[in-house]
């Protein structure tokens, strides 16, 4: 992204942003585009927004760990400025900032699941997400379920390739959690789309 579209979009979203609010954002690797592919959505990734130090920070479960990202950071890995902005339709209030923030830190360091499995001491972006709204104010954002009935909704999906990721054999019954339900997760508003 160049630097003047990056300037504007940091601009935009920053002026937009409460913190809780939930990001979305396309990410342009060959895994996020078939995660994207494979649940229907032009989102691959997901985090959410706190500041520290009057900064903007994402924090966000990417490959390595868990970690809190500068906003201009995350922004410019997205593809053609594709990000939305998502808050609480019962916006958490300064409290439940704090407690969501907690949630968020005991996670930081948290090691990457390329697998996506749900129950497992490892994090991925939106099981991450959903686990600290969960944990901190009882808000549970997005749809857990197996990988089968995944792709069951999501015939366009590539089995051959996910087969391939998970060495020939996919965990049909592995739970999981998407961007995508939680982009279509009613307890949230759209309170910026780039789209």
């Amino acid at each position: 992204m160049k630097k003047q579209q990056l300037d504007t979009l940091e601009q935009q979203v920053g002026a937009s942003l409460k913190e809780g609010d939930v990001l979305f954002i396309s990410i342009d690797a060959f895994l996020y585009k078939q995660v994207a592919r494979g649940t229907g959505s032009w989102s691959s990734h997901v985090g959410f927004a706190i500041k520290e130090q009057n900064q903007w920070l994402v924090v966000e479960s990417k490959v390595p760990f868990v970690t809190k990202t500068p906003l201009r950071k995350f922004l410019s890995r997205t593809c053609n400025n594709e990000v939305m902005v998502r808050r609480l339709k019962q916006a958490p209030t300064d409290a439940e900032i704090q407690k969501l923030k907690t949630a968020a830190e005991k996670r930081i360091g948290a090691i990457y699941h390329l697998g996506f499995k749900y129950n497992s001491d490892r994090q991925f972006c939106s099981k991450f997400v959903h686990q600290v709204f969960k944990e901190a104010i009882g808000v549970e954002l997005g749809k857990i379920q197996t990988l089968e009935q995944l792709l069951e909704e999501n015939p366009q999906a590539s089995v051959g390739f996910w087969r391939c990721w998970y060495f020939g054999f996919i965990p049909w019954q592995r739970k999981t959690l998407t961007p995508a339900s939680q982009i279509a997760d009613p307890t949230l508003n759209t309170i910026l789309s780039t789209l």
